[in-house]
């Protein structure tokens, strides 16, 4: 993947302090106007929700498909987005996906529609219109 071509859709890049990062890795994302932020030294903890969610990726995605290429992957890892993102319920938010419309009425009276999701991995429930 190039930088260039996405760079103006992160304004960050979290990473621990391992000497394998380089000031050239350093100056591809910056270049890319990208900010560099490293986690505390001696902290592995601060780097959980990038881990978290890399196990989550894993465990309900990755780890059930055989990817044949790039472009695959690229495909998988923007329906995973979708359905982690739009359907899947988070136990923190009291089981509402992120990207929820809190002020939306649901007419619970009409009957629920499964729909598979991530290549048929994942199934997503929702009534009907």
């Amino acid at each position: 993947m190039d930088v260039g071509e996405c760079a103006s859709r992160f304004k960050f890049l979290i990473r621990d302090r391992d000497g394998k990062f380089s000031k050239a890795f350093d100056q591809v994302f910056t270049g890319g106007g990208i900010q560099i932020l490293k986690i505390l030294p001696q902290a592995p903890r601060a780097n959980c929700y990038a881990e978290r969610f890399a196990g989550t990726l894993r465990r309900e995605c990755l780890d059930h498909l055989l990817i044949y290429g790039e472009w695959h992957l690229r495909r998988v890892l923007a329906e995973f987005e979708r359905h982690y993102n739009d359907h899947r319920p988070h136990q923190s938010r009291d089981q509402t996906p992120p990207l929820h419309e809190p002020g939306r009425v649901i007419d619970m009276s009409a009957p629920v529609r499964r729909t598979k999701a991530v290549s048929g991995l994942n199934n997503q429930y929702g009534r009907a219109a």
